[in-house]
């Protein structure tokens, strides 16, 4: 068996060649009949020429839109302009059929409709080449980390600590019983950055990536109540060092989507996303902006342009501010750093001025904030106020001061949002459509 991406880069024909996939579209005439083959290992489907009378060819007719099929058959030139092979079936064979009330007909559906049909749209171009370049962006996560010395550690999905500030959890229940199962209240993880502190103190360079929970009722294209997140945490490092291997990140992310998946991002680029590779491209070649949270405000407050929500010291930036900084004045990927401590959370490193904390958020065109991090507080005394400021339960968190009290170092770390960067690398706008069955408020099928 080859898959047809194989067959697409063939340069030599081949004899009694095996494919299997689902029928695109199927067109009749008296003597043969011509099937569209995909079987999602590329953009581009084969066409298969089955003549009656060849064995299996009794059942071809019954091979509607969204059947399976595997057509043995010689792989020779097309005499079409638009494909360079076509397949000269010797023998058909209908493996499973789909009757014609199959939802992916060849016409144009909307986004919404399939999401409703989440089980079947990564059947359609646009939804393949999306998932194909998520999973190449699985792999290029790892490459990264890999190469540079980082090990990659499973955190808990399970959890009693809250990583404060990260948002709202999901609590986990039994059914129907009156104690706690872990003999405490327990969550699903928003974060596995803080047991990522843990096992940075021993490994120096570490890596998560997993998936985690969200409980907030955000009906945005950008959230989602389940999503994936990267989270490296590096010993000895500061914050310019947290920015540096941020920026490096996503730009060895999007290099290697722009050389691996040439022709999934020509199809997004022409069909989803006009300007998509260019933007791509510009944002791979060229530094990122670098400005203070101070002077991001000064640059808010003198466009003369009108926002939506106030943008001050004591405010944060919202969504519209954060895309104004990188796609009107700076016009790249911003990163925007020591923010105000009253809008971060406790384990941010304090500065030296006592107002603000060693915090980054990397800003980036179409989506806004897509990576946020800082270099830690690793100084026990303050961090143990920080909590008393905060009003926390230091006795909650005694294992996390354990890590300031025992050979504490510098260390720094970001988390960014999976679905986003896949949301970056393909131009496709809303969360819904770059994870394959998507969880948000009031939708939890499949």
């Amino acid at each position: 068996m080859k898959l047809i991406a194989e067959l697409i880069a063939q340069e030599e024909a081949l004899e009694q060649v095996v494919v299997k996939g689902w029928v695109r579209s199927r067109r009749d005439s008296k003597e043969f009949s011509f099937f569209t083959i995909n079987d999602g290992s590329c953009q581009g489907s084969l066409q298969a020429v089955v003549d009656q009378g060849i064995p299996g060819s009794e059942t071809m007719t019954q091979a509607n839109t969204g059947a399976s099929v595997a057509i043995t058959g010689n792989l020779v030139p097309s005499p079409g302009k638009n494909q360079k092979w076509e397949l000269q079936a010797t023998s058909f064979e209908l493996i499973g059929e789909s009757p014609e009330d199959f939802p992916l007909q060849k016409k144009g559906h909307t986004r919404e409709f399939l999401r409703e049909i989440a089980h079947l749209r990564p059947r359609t171009n646009l939804f393949g080449a999306v998932f194909r370049i998520r999973s190449r962006a699985t792999y290029a996560v790892h490459s990264f980390f890999q190469e540079r010395g980082f090990h990659n550690v499973h955190t808990p999905i399970l959890t009693t600590s809250d990583c404060e500030g990260a948002g709202e959890m999901f609590q986990a229940v039994v059914p129907d019983k009156k104690e706690e199962f872990f003999g405490e209240p327990a969550f699903l993880t928003v974060s596995g950055q803080m047991e990522g502190e843990a096992y940075a103190s021993a490994l120096s360079r570490i890596y998560t990536f997993g998936p985690t929970f969200r409980a907030e009722n955000s009906n945005t294209s950008r959230h989602a109540a389940e999503f994936w997140m990267i989270e490296p945490e590096m010993a000895f490092c500061d914050l310019d060092g947290d920015m540096d291997v941020a920026e490096e990140f996503l730009q060895y992310m999007i290099k290697d989507t722009l050389q691996s998946c040439a022709e999934d991002l020509a199809f997004l680029d022409k069909f989803v996303d006009k300007g998509l590779i260019t933007r791509l491209e510009a944002m791979a070649s060229a530094s990122f902006a670098r400005v203070s949270y101070r002077e991001a405000l000064e640059v808010l407050e003198q466009s003369g342009k009108k926002f939506e929500y106030e943008c001050s010291f004591e405010s944060g930036l919202q969504s519209e501010h954060e895309r104004y900084l990188c796609e009107e004045h700076f016009q790249k990927p911003t990163i925007v750093y020591d923010y105000p401590k009253s809008v971060k959370p406790f384990y941010m490193k304090q500065n030296a001025d006592g107002e603000t904390v060693a915090a980054m958020d990397v800003l980036v065109q179409g989506i806004g904030e897509l990576i946020g991090g800082s270099q830690r507080e690793d100084d026990l005394e303050v961090l143990t106020k920080a909590l008393e400021a905060h009003e926390i339960d230091a006795q909650h968190y005694a294992w996390y001061l354990d890590l300031r009290k025992y050979g504490s170092v510098p260390h720094a770390g970001f988390g960014l949002g999976f679905e986003r960067l896949v949301m970056l690398l393909t131009g496709v706008s809303n969360i819904r459509d770059v994870i394959p069955f998507p969880r948000t408020p009031g939708n939890c099928k499949f």
